[in-house]
Order: C-alpha cells, then sequence, then structure tokens
C-alpha cells in the first residue's frame, strides 16, 4: 500500500493549488484525480480576481496566467461592473481565463513539483483513525495517509462518508449550459426577458475598451434559464431546445450539440471544515450560483490558507488545533460569499419591483464608498481574518510594497515565493533577534518610504515591522515595540523546543 503524508481528493484548481502548497513546504503530497488528464469538457469558471492573481503572485506563477488571460475590470455586483482599477494592489484588475486554461496552467506548475497524481480512478471509501486514513480506490487498490482533503466539488464523497452536514437553502433557479451549432445567429450577449436570463456567446473573445467582442464563427456557447426548478437528471437538446422557444420564441435551428450541463442558484456550506484528520476545501465546503465569479477563487484561497498550516502540523512543527483556524478563517468568509451571491441572483430577477430594486443599487454602487467597500469584497482584496484587536493590517492581506533593502530593490510578494513566513523589520537593522525561530521564518531588514493603503479602507498607519504568513496575511503589526511577537511566532509557527 502507498503511503503519503497528505492525500488530496480530487485535481481541479483547489486541488492543484494545495497541492503545490504542501509541496513548497516539503510534504510528501498525492492528488486522487478521476479524469484521465487535466482536460474539461463544457464551460466553468471564467477568470481570476485580484486577490487570487496576487496569491499567484506570491508564488512567482501570475506571469503565466496574464500571459494567456485578458486583463478588464471584471469584478461586478450582479447588475454593474465595479471599477477597482483606484485600488492600491499591484493587480487592481480581474483576469478573463476560462477554467480549462486555468487547470491546464495550474497543473503545469503542480508538474514542476514532487507531486505524484493517480489518473483515472477515484476515492470510494475512506477509514479514519487516530494515526491516518486508509483510501479506497475504484481501481481495487488502497492509499494511507495522514490525512485526507476532500476538493472533490459539490457532490463531494468525503463530506458524505465523513459524516459533515451540508445546510443551506434549495435552489429557485435553474440554468442549462451547453455548446453547440446554431443554423440561425443568435443575438450574442446577455440578455434579460421576463422569462429570466439568458445569454450567446463564442469560445474564442476579445475585451475591447471594457466589452466582449465575440468572434463571428465557431460553435455557440448558450445560458439560458429553465421554467422549471428541481429536475434531478441530465439536460438533454430536447430540454435546451424547449428552454430556449420559451424565452426566444426560437431554438435558432440548434444542433450538433457538443456539451450541456445545468448549474442553479443551490447555496450550501459545510457545517465544519475538519473532522479529525479529513478537510474539505473548495466546492466540497461550499456551493452556491456562479453569479459574482466567486466560486473558483474562493476554492482557491481555501488552499492556500490550509496549505501552510497543514503542512506545519504534518512536521510536527505545530500542533493540531493550528487545523481549527482554517475553519475559524475561512468559514466565515464562504458564508459572506453565499450571502453576496444569494443578493446578486435576488437582483436578477425580472419583475418590476426587483427592477426598481436594483435602480436603487446601482445608484449606490455608483458612489464611491459603497463601490469600494463591495468591489473589496468582491475581489478578494478586503478579506479580514479576525486576529482580535490592533493596528488595521492585522488579518488582512499584506501589500505588495516595492521595499530597499541593503541588496537592493525588494517586492514583498518575493519574499514569499516559497512559501515561507517573514518577519519583516522596517525600522532599524538588527533590531530582532528570532534566532529560535530561524528555520523557520526568514527575517528581512528593509525600508519603504511610501503611504500604506488598504483596499476599502485607505490610508492606514506605518507600522515598525510586520510579520506575514505564508497566505500573505498579517500575523502580528509592530508599532514601536516588539510587544506580543514571541506570543505570535509561537501561535502561528510553533512552539520551541
Amino acid at each position: 500500500m502507498m503511503e503519503h503524508a497528505v492525500v488530496i481528493a480530487g485535481g481541479g484548481p483547489t486541488g492543484l493549488m494545495l497541492a503545490g502548497e504542501l509541496a513548497l513546504a516539503g510534504v510528501d503530497v498525492a492528488i486522487v484525480e478521476r479524469r484521465p488528464n487535466q482536460e474539461i469538457v463544457g464551460s466553468r469558471a471564467g477568470g481570476l480576481s485580484a486577490r487570487t492573481l496576487e496569491v499567484l503572485d506570491q508564488r512567482g506563477i501570475v506571469d503565466r496566467f496574464l500571459a494567456e488571460g485578458q486583463i478588464a475590470q471584471v469584478t461586478g455586483f450582479a447588475v454593474t461592473r465595479l471599477d477597482i482599477s483606484d485600488f492600491p494592489t499591484r493587480h487592481n484588475y480581474g483576469l478573463a481565463l476560462r477554467q480549462k486554461h486555468i487547470e491546464r496552467i495550474l497543473a503545469g506548475w503542480v508538474g514542476e513539483l514532487p507531486v505524484p497524481i493517480y489518473r483515472g480512478c477515484e476515492l470510494t471509501s475512506f477509514q479514519q483513525d487516530e494515526t491516518g486514513v486508509i483510501i479506497q480506490l475504484s481501481d481495487g487498490s488502497s492509499l494511507r495517509a495522514g490525512y485526507l482533503v476532500g476538493c472533490d466539488g459539490g457532490r463531494s464523497l468525503v463530506r458524505k462518508i465523513a459524516g459533515i452536514e451540508f445546510p443551506g437553502w434549495d435552489a429557485t433557479t435553474s440554468n442549462i449550459l451547453a455548446q453547440a451549432e446554431m443554423e440561425e445567429e443568435p443575438p450574442l450577449g446577455v440578455h434579460r426577458t421576463a422569462l429570466g436570463m439568458h445569454a450567446f456567446g463564442r469560445e474564442e473573445y476579445e475585451i475591447r475598451d471594457g466589452k466582449v467582442v465575440f468572434a463571428s464563427e465557431g460553435p455557440i456557447n448558450v445560458m439560458v434559464t429553465e421554467k422549471d426548478v428541481g429536475a434531478t437528471s441530465e439536460p438533454t437538446l430536447g430540454d435546451l431546445r424547449q428552454a430556449l422557444i420559451a424565452v426566444c420564441g426560437t431554438d435558432f435551428g440548434i444542433h450538433n450539440l457538443t456539451w450541456i450541463s445545468r448549474f442553479t442558484d443551490m447555496s450550501r456550506q459545510a457545517s465544519a471544515y475538519r473532522k479529525g484528520r479529513i478537510l474539505l476545501a473548495g466546492d466540497a465546503a461550499h456551493v452556491h450560483s456562479p453569479v459574482g465569479g466567486q466560486g473558483l477563487n474562493t476554492g482557491v484561497q481555501d488552499a492556500v490558507n490550509l496549505g501552510w498550516k497543514l503542512a506545519q502540523v504534518v512536521k510536527g512543527i505545530s500542533p493540531e488545533s493550528l487545523l481549527d483556524t482554517y475553519h475559524a478563517e475561512r468559514h466565515p468568509v464562504a458564508a459572506r460569499v453565499l450571502r453576496t451571491t444569494m443578493a446578486q441572483v435576488a437582483l436578477q430577477r425580472t419583475d418590476d419591483r426587483t427592477e426598481a430594486l436594483r435602480d436603487v443599487v446601482l445608484e449606490l454602487l455608483a458612489m464611491d464608498e459603497p463601490r469600494k467597500t463591495i468591489a473589496g469584497e468582491m475581489s478578494g482584496l478586503a478579506i479580514h481574518y479576525d486576529l482580535g484587536d490592533g493596528h488595521p493590517l492585522l488579518g488582512r492581506r499584506m501589500p505588495d510594497l516595492d521595499l530597499t533593502t541593503a541588496d537592493g530593490p525588494l517586492r514583498v510578494y518575493t519574499l514569499l515565493q516559497h512559501a515561507r513566513p517573514v518577519l519583516l523589520n522596517l525600522g532599524a537593522p538588527g533590531s530582532f533577534d528570532i534566532r529560535p525561530w530561524a528555520d523557520r521564518v526568514q527575517l528581512v531588514d528593509a525600508g519603504y518610504g511610501g503611504a500604506w493603503g488598504l483596499p476599502g479602507l485607505g490610508a492606514v498607519s506605518a507600522p515598525t515591522a510586520v510579520l506575514i504568513r505564508p497566505d500573505g496575511h498579517v500575523a502580528w503589526v509592530g508599532e514601536g515595540t516588539q510587544d506580543g511577537l514571541r506570543e505570535a511566532m509561537i501561535n502561528w509557527f510553533g512552539p520551541l523546543g
């Protein structure tokens, strides 16, 4: 039986990101993925948020994604685009890039790291005890792991076998997604009618002046609202024709279906992200409507929050209780995502009263403060983990500052490329002695003379030192003293001796 410190069920974006994080930390991690390769049939997520781009920048791989995607102001809230070009971040935009490309690029990165992937098979059952987890696979083989992480999607078998509840709200809307050929050219773009939303587009497109311009030929991507909610079988070409005729009065001669699927606005969240040696991340932990583009981004950020913590526990640096901070920090974030997503679905209804509400929301979002607040949330840049009272930086993402050092200029995010924590000393060089933690935490003496600004918050006072976790969030802020630093080091990066 093969053994690994961590086995990840599911090799989508969340599973791949988590595997990369663990491998960077020197942990023996493997992925079990039912697909024979990384190819995806069908259309899923379509872009990366500003914070996810920052996370990828922290690992030195963001350029791989920027080279293939299209930079645009894609942050939005239901009915309106929200411009974040004035936000204090190197990535004050989103990136339009289909999930199949995101996964391919992530898989290329993980392929450069020591991560075996068991392809063409899937987890069928597991049993956990006090020392580990025995995992049965569909090909009849077994694996043993110290920890099992379910990144296996909204219908997660890991979650079900672990007996973790998945409370939430049932679907109120249902949409068919498909790619096919059409005899007649449909009206490309997004349309709202009394019967709901529908849209037509093509695989190839360009973003010009903030507008999507589709290619003039090729198969048509279709999204159409179904009249009834609650279908349990897979959708058919007949279902799609029926939905198109109901909404558009014609099916545009649709034929030659490439793929077809269905999505709803069902919103559910795992009651616990950890049960013993079993953890959940991504869609296995939270599902919701795709409106707002939060799903993939939330999953990738789950992985980056969990990876370094799990690595420290596996390596015996930190106690198991560190894993409880994963649920404590990420569960509220996804709960907010569910809330904002449900609000956006409600705003997309097509009755007169919702139209009136939408007009009011548009007026509010045209004002600076509401725009900054909602855009900060939707872009992921305003995520704040509750680490107690203190400086506004505490628990928030560290800005990617241009530092000066004795060895020349340096970007903060460059320091995070190996997923190691950093104590950034911005005061007198040599004023910190962290030798007991020298093998765990990098100490960097640097200078920064510019303004400190946080998305959605604005200017904050300049700290004299900052303790940065591997996920880029600030664990401690020095304001002229070293009060609380030792406790923060022990809390986040393990006790000594």
